[in-house]
């Protein structure tokens, strides 16, 4: 076998390894739909509710709410006199939307240097680790989808201070999150997923 022939195979298998499908799931109306499409997920989704206790259905009505199930979602980005790009509107990314210190106190409690918020088990298990410290420092059941969200949105400290109880929007969404957790539940269940 030639050299060059080597170096193109040995690129190719490189390349192979390292692409990713960040693309969302065809019809996130119906979850049964989405872990056909995608089994992973709900493999990832079980592992984290059997560590923190985060039932699936609202771990997935979360990941919709936050990025449509785009493994690579970012913020839209912000800009100068109109046009001049100046960075994005936060730092969140990925599956969850974890912000960047939030994702950085994760990979030092629980996830490791490695952790990714494009993969989709290291995303739900952030999610899992900070539903668990919501439940423990305010006491929000890991299976109510609305205040679970709305601590996810507006930070502990946010929750705590009410600070969400002035944004109707946010409680549209928060009702919104809830009620796909409801649909999802119902879908997992009818089709034998869960």
């Amino acid at each position: 076998m030639s050299r060059p022939f080597r170096a193109l195979i040995l690129l190719l298998l490189v390349a192979a390894c390292g692409s990713s499908n960040y693309s969302a799931p065809k019809n996130l109306e119906n979850a049964c739909s989405i872990v056909k499409e995608r089994p992973h997920y709900l493999d990832a989704m079980l592992r984290t509710e059997r560590r923190w206790g985060v039932p699936v259905a609202v771990q997935m009505a979360t990941i919709y709410q936050e990025s449509k199930f785009i493994g690579n979602a970012r913020t839209p980005r912000k800009y100068s006199m109109g046009m001049i790009p100046a960075g994005r509107v936060s730092s969140a990314y990925g599956y969850s939307q974890a912000l960047d210190g939030t994702w950085d106190e994760y990979k030092r409690e629980e996830g490791g240097f490695r952790a990714r918020r494009d993969n989709i088990r290291h995303a739900t298990d952030f999610m899992g680790w900070y539903f668990n410290k919501s439940q423990l420092g305010l006491g929000i059941s890991l299976a109510d989808a609305k205040q679970q969200y709305l601590a996810y949105h507006e930070g502990r400290t946010g929750y705590a201070r009410g600070s969400y109880r002035s944004k109707a929007w946010l409680m549209r969404v928060s009702d919104e999150v809830a009620s796909r957790a409801i649909l999802y539940d119902t879908q997992l269940r009818g089709c034998g997923m869960i």
